[in-house]
């Protein structure tokens, strides 16, 4: 782990904003891995159907929801299931492996806001099939939020592979160049001056 001194934050500090980006990254990676496992076959021998977004942007009451409906009525549901599985895996990848980390928490950013004005939740009551009962504040806002202070306090440069890119990047480049013989003056002038040798003999 870096120790740099601008950041100002002890040992527990740090780990505990890794162990932050880790979970955080093996959510979204796990999420997309089933999304492209699918279809298969539960642990009880029932079939599974491939993943799609379909259902889920059809009924969605955000402000994007009715937006994302059109899309999928105008026949993007394919492209729409391909970027968010794609999304999830390179975002889940960065977060664990702390590579292109500011990237990977600005896509994770981008991502939760979509799924949560596309599903903000409004009613204030339990949904069905739902965990509880939210009003504005769900789990998606929170991980959002979660990704934003993994952004703020740019983990990278905490731990991760970023820490090696960038050392490696600022590893002085060293230019090898021939060994130059030193030829002394006098056998110079020898060359030119068979006289000069002959005196330095005598």
């Amino acid at each position: 782990m870096s120790s740099r001194s601008h950041y100002r934050l002890s040992p527990s500090q740090q780990t505990m904003l890794i162990a932050l980006r880790t979970v955080i990254g093996w959510h979204f990676l796990y999420e997309g891995y089933y999304k492209l496992a699918l279809p298969g076959w539960s642990r009880d021998g029932a079939p599974l159907p491939r993943w799609t977004s379909a259902a889920y942007l059809k009924i969605s009451p955000g402000p994007l929801g009715h937006l994302f409906g059109r899309l999928v009525e105008a026949g993007w549901v394919g492209w729409i299931d391909n970027a968010v599985k794609i999304s999830l895996l390179l975002i889940g990848l960065s977060l664990i492996l702390g590579l292109f980390t500011k990237a990977g928490c600005a896509g994770a950013i981008a991502l939760l806001t979509l799924f949560y004005l596309t599903s903000m939740p409004l009613s204030g009551i339990q949904q069905p099939a739902s965990e509880g009962a939210y009003l504005l504040v769900n789990k998606t806002l929170v991980e959002g939020i979660a990704a934003c202070v993994l952004f703020t306090f740019e983990t990278g440069e905490i731990a991760g592979l970023d820490l090696l890119l960038k050392a490696r990047r600022r590893k002085p480049l060293v230019i090898e160049t021939p060994a130059i013989d030193v030829v002394p003056a006098t056998e110079i002038r020898a060359a030119h001056n068979p006289a000069v040798l002959q005196s330095g003999r005598d």
